[in-house]
Order: structure tokens, then sequence, then C-alpha cells
């Protein structure tokens, strides 16, 4: 679908523009809809700071909050209202203390018409651009019954339309009444959604114009409102890779993998905790800094200083690579980051840095932002994955594996399908003594030694040793030797 005309009008929040593939479709009518606490009065304020930054008049109805406590709460998030026109028309101290009584017209109806008139004498007086409405259903309640209401707020839309007005109301839903009856009057639908997972949003409708489909996340703080994160779409680009083989900077492992690892390909690394998988993602890394290319590390379950001081033991010198510039290290916590926030920090530092190499050091960790361990893990993952393939870059991820020894197991997540290249590390038991064994599974791009080799890391580093042709039975921890 294509916008029915071209003219856009911002949200105010560029990860919603984005969303809504350039922002709302200026005169139509838009429903943010949630129950209470979502978020749903924050965006009015960015929708209509946003109005008047492009030097647009911006009008405020404020059905349930004072004009005093709707600017002092927007000042509290990093928002200055100062430039938008707040009408009060919430219930006032004295309607409490006066004594009104209604003989002939029901309160509703007495209600209802001072309020359409105060409406359409603020609408007539500022002649705004845009509108926010909040929240629409408390005039349900000025209404002498439903049909009255629906009439009302039809004719308040349809008026505002005619006049050019690019409109957002709330609505929100209760046990006893729902909103749904409600959606007719606009152009658009956007739904915001809380959990003890995070907040998320969801386009339901938007006339006229594409938009991106699905759940994307957003977080409210104190530093200017909201913010959008759009779920990665791995479409977005699709960069040819030239497959050159990627060195690790280590002949026996370069070896192994049948000369290195391709450009632009997913390689997943697994194995138990301990056995060596964050630092086999750092040789790669190293040697595709040492050549010049932008490479990032993200740590997942690490944190930067244990990362940082280990690697620099091992000889990779960590802290100069950081100085140049080529490398760089980020320690994300993902109990407080969603999966979508962690995709859009890693497409901006893509972006940024025009990063060639990405270590997701840790799916463990990466887990515990998503809502559902399996299905989430795989989906978001996946698509962050493409995505960066589909950028060019090339993917290094770890996975923990539950199991020391015992039966075999690619990886206990079951991402080996995501990858082009799996390498597997595991403990062995040989002669009472705890070893390693390291091997390829899958290349997807070339030949590979289908061997399994001694894995060591010394002083200086990673050391893949010979062959282990003098045992069998490896990928069951306890190995025996070959009788000759």
């Amino acid at each position: 679908m294509t916008d029915a005309d071209g003219s856009r009008v911002s949200s105010g929040i560029p990860g919603l523009d984005e969303v809504l593939s350039g922002g709302f479709v200026d005169e139509r009518t838009y429903t943010v809809r949630g129950t209470s606490g979502t978020g749903k009065t924050i965006l009015g304020y960015h929708f209509l700071t946003a109005g008047v930054d492009e030097g647009e008049r911006s009008l405020y109805l404020a059905f349930e909050e004072t004009a005093d406590d709707i600017v002092a709460n927007a000042a509290s998030l990093g928002i200055d209202l100062s430039g938008v026109v707040v009408e009060d028309l919430s219930p006032s101290p004295t309607q409490f203390l006066e004594d009104e009584g209604y003989t002939v017209f029901g309160p509703g109806e007495v209600e209802g018409h001072e309020m359409v008139s105060r409406i359409a004498e603020a609408i007539e007086t500022h002649d705004p651009d845009r509108v926010f409405i909040d929240p629409l259903t408390l005039l349900r309640h000025l209404s002498p019954d439903e049909y009255q209401f629906k009439r009302m707020a039809a004719s308040m839309t349809s008026y505002l339309k005619q006049r050019g007005t690019t409109t957002l109301f709330t609505t929100q839903p209760t046990l006893a009444e729902s909103d749904e009856d409600l959606q007719y009057l606009s152009d658009g639908s956007i739904t915001l959604e809380r959990s003890e997972y995070g907040r998320d949003l969801t386009v339901d409708k938007f006339r006229g114009s594409d938009f991106r489909s699905g759940r994307h996340s957003f977080r409210i703080d104190g530093d200017g409102g909201i913010t959008v994160f759009p779920s990665l779409d791995p479409t977005e680009f699709d960069q040819e890779s030239s497959y050159e083989t990627l060195s690790s900077g280590i002949d026996s492992l370069d070896l192994l993998l049948g000369g290195g690892i391709e450009q632009g390909s997913i390689t997943l690394v697994s194995g138990p905790s301990g056995v060596g998988k964050s630092t086999t993602g750092m040789a790669f890394l190293r040697a595709a800094a040492d050549r010049g290319e932008p490479v990032t590390a993200y740590l997942l379950e690490e944190t930067a200083s244990s990362f940082r001081h280990r690697s620099n033991a091992l000889g990779y010198d960590i802290d100069a690579l950081e100085a140049d510039g080529t490398f760089r290290l980020s320690e994300v916590e993902p109990v407080t980051v969603s999966a979508d926030e962690f995709a859009d920090t890693v497409r901006r530092d893509v972006d940024a840095r025009d990063t060639e190499m990405v270590l997701l050091d840790g799916t463990a960790g990466y887990r515990m932002a998503l809502r559902d361990e399996t299905e989430g893990l795989e989906t978001e993952l996946n698509a962050l994955c493409r995505y960066l393939r589909n950028r060019g870059v090339t993917v290094l991820l770890t996975d923990e594996v539950r199991s020391v020894t015992g039966s075999f197991q690619a990886s206990d997540s079951r991402l080996s399908y995501l990858a082009d290249n799996v390498v597997f590390i595991r403990y062995i038991e040989v002669d009472g003594e705890i070893q390693k064994a390291i091997g390829v599974l899958k290349k997807r791009f070339g030949d590979f030694e289908a061997t399994l080799r001694q894995f060591r890391i010394e002083s200086d580093g990673i050391a893949v040793g010979e062959t282990l042709d003098d045992l069998r039975g490896i990928l069951t921890g306890t190995p025996t030797r070959r009788v000759e």
C-alpha cells in the first residue's frame, strides 16, 4: 500500500515515525488505546510539541487533569508544553460544592451540551493544526445515552477533519465498557500495553499508508519521555556478501575450518561454561581488528571489566584496540533491555561505525530479554542475525550447553539452524584428566576438517593441537583409546 497523499506530520517520537513509515498522515484522526498507565497521555505530549517545533498550532483538550498538573507532569519527563494551548475541561472544585439541580433535563444532557460548546469555542478560538483529546471516552459519561455519545464523538471528529486538523484521541477500556465501538471514528489506531516484561505498542490499522506491523518495544524515562524501538525488518537491506574467507589468526583453527569463516556468515560457538567460547570468539574479533575492520563485542552475561581483564591477560591487548577505534566493547544488561532495544543498539552501532564483525556473547543472557524462552529466542535472534548478514556483517554467537559430558548436543537453544558454521568445544576425561576437544559440525559455504582436535587456552591465547585420532567415543565425554 502507498500513501494516499505525501503529507506527513511527525509523532515527535523518531522510532514511532519509523513504525508509521514517516509519521501520521496529515489531516486525519487517530486513536491511542491502552489501559491506565501505559503512556497514552505522554504520547500526546510528544505529538503536540512536535507540532510546535514545526511552527504549528497545537491544542490539548484535557478532560481529566488540570492544566497545571499536565504541564508539571510533562516537565517531569523533560517535555516542555509552554508552546501548547492546554484547554482545561476537567471538573472544577466548585462543581462538588455547588448544588446544581436538574429539573427538566438530566445531567447528561445539560453537561454534555455545555462541554460540546466549550470544545467548539476552544477550536474556533485557537484554530489548531493539531488536537489531542484526552480521553475521548470520558465524554461517554456526559451523554444521556450511548447513541448520543457516539453521535457527538463522530460529529466532533468529522468537524476537526473538515477543518484540516490532525487529531489524536485516547480511549481507555474498562471491564464494564469496551472501546472497540470507537475504532470506526479513526483512520488509524495504536495500542499501548504494559506487562512484567516491559512496554509494547502495536499499530492495529493505518489507513492510506504502509506501516511496520508487529509488536514494538518502548520505554518511558524522565529524560525525554517515550523512546520507541521498532522491531527489526531483516529485509530492509539485502547487501551481497563477498564470502571472502576470514582468518581467526590461529593457523590450526583455520585448518579445522577449511581456511576460516566467510565474510557475512553466522558462526555458532557452543560448549559448556568455562570451556573457551568467548575466547574463541575474541580470536576472530582480534584478527579482524588487526586487519583494520571495525568490530564490536556485545557482552550479555559477563561484565566488560572481566572480559577486558581476561582478554588482555591472553595477549589480545583490548585496550590498544579500543584506543585506535577498531574494537568496541559493549556490556548489555538483558534484564533491563528488551530484545527490540538491544537490536536497535546493534543497528545504530553498525550504521555509525560501519561495523564488519559482531560477537553476541551469551545467548542465555539474550533469552532473559524475551517473553518466550524458546520461540522468542529463535524469532528475535533470527531477525537480528539475518539483518546483520543482509548488511554484510559477520556474526559470531556463543551458546552455552548445560551438559558438561554425556550425550552430544550442538545447542540447548535450538540455534544451530541459524548458523552457517557450527563450532563446538567440549570437556573430555582422558586417563583421569579433564581435557578439551574442538570440532566443526557444519560449514555451509565450504569444506572443513571432520576431525576432533585438542583445545587449550594458554598464557598467550588459544592453542588448537593435534587430531585426537587415538581416541574414540570423544563426544560422550569419556573416550577410550583405540586398540591397534
